[in-house]
């Protein structure tokens, strides 16, 4: 039997918060429930000009047949949870509509990890010898090639919040190379190209790079881009000069990083011999010991860390394992 007292007490007891589920269709409810609040014009002025959202479909947004509602859909048709995700950051950050349920959404989707400090510098592609770096703002951390400069690239815009997408470096490779009259799929072989060349004389890097490249043709360039060789540390000094006892900073490239997201980062390494083996081909625990330390230090500040054997990608069987995994790496990012 309940007595008085216990129902005192639970009636004094805090609320228990309740827990929000992040899904695609949960957050994409909350946007349509904020962005309802505006008229039909406001709504076109803040989804095109505010939100900087992009009209995919083949009529105008100004028709009239489209409801709000359908208005909101047809700018976000078939996004993914990281987009959606994106546009939530957006509009609760720039949208002077009262946020709604996104603030419960955005921190339950944020207590599932990942990097939290923004993407600054995102320097990949390298095709030849090191750049040479110098700190030309070091309080705003901004980075100088002085150095072979010709031989990498730097994406050099914002990261937005859905993550970098084979289309956003598309469009900036469009700039960079003023390419301005060419369409995307023209652009979009000419960076491929660019970026095969850091892949040169690798075949199972190729490999991998090779196999992800066929899903821009199958799922759309809206998808998280695969970025190879990029620089994750950057140590100016030769062991020489370091000295033995500490050395350079281990693992300066990463193999390839895709940014599912402006906090999702997932890093996939391929490990041939020079990875747990020395110049002669012997065992070497130490280099095994100092890349498992550096896995761990980039899983706790956030990343995701794939690794493929050599072996793996060896034999006819090789491509259709990399696809299998890229296919469960989707499914499981959303």
């Amino acid at each position: 039997m309940v007595t008085d007292w216990q129902s005192f007490a639970e009636a004094l007891a805090p609320p228990v918060p309740r827990r929000v589920t992040v899904s695609v269709r949960t957050v994409r409810a909350a946007i349509e429930s904020v962005l309802m609040g505006y008229t039909r014009v406001e709504l076109e002025v803040v989804l095109a000009d505010e939100l900087k959202l992009s009209w995919t479909q083949g009529d105008s947004p100004s028709n009239l047949s489209y409801s709000k509602r359908e208005l909101i859909q047809a700018y976000t048709e078939q996004w993914t949870l990281p987009q959606l995700i994106g546009l939530a950051r957006r509009i609760v950050a720039d949208s002077d509509a009262g946020p709604g349920e996104l603030p419960a959404l955005l921190a339950e989707h944020d207590r599932g990890g990942g990097v939290g400090a923004p993407v600054k510098n995102l320097i990949f592609a390298a095709n030849g010898p090191k750049p040479e770096l110098v700190l030309r703002d070091a309080v705003n951390n901004d980075v100088e090639i002085v150095k072979n400069a010709e031989y990498c690239l730097i994406y050099d815009q914002p990261l937005p919040p859905e993550g970098l997408t084979f289309r956003h470096l598309i469009e900036w490779w469009r700039a960079r190379e003023g390419l301005g009259d060419h369409d995307d799929r023209t652009v979009g072989l000419s960076l491929h190209h660019r970026l095969s060349t850091s892949l040169a004389g690798n075949d199972a890097e190729r490999l991998i790079f090779t196999t992800y490249s066929e899903r821009y043709g199958k799922l759309g360039f809206d998808i998280p881009a695969l970025i190879p060789q990029v620089y994750l540390h950057y140590d100016p000094y030769t062991l020489r000069q370091r000295g033995t006892e500490t050395g350079p900073l281990a693992r300066q490239r990463m193999d390839f990083l895709l940014l599912f997201s402006d906090r999702q980062r997932v890093v996939i390494e391929l490990d041939g011999r020079q990875h747990y083996s020395d110049d002669r081909g012997n065992a070497d625990p130490s280099r095994y010991a100092t890349m498992m330390a550096e896995d761990r230090r980039l899983r706790l500040a956030g990343y995701e860390v794939f690794r493929f054997g050599g072996q793996e990608l060896v034999g006819s069987g090789a491509k259709a394992t990399v696809a299998a995994f890229f296919d469960a790496l989707q499914e499981r990012m959303g």
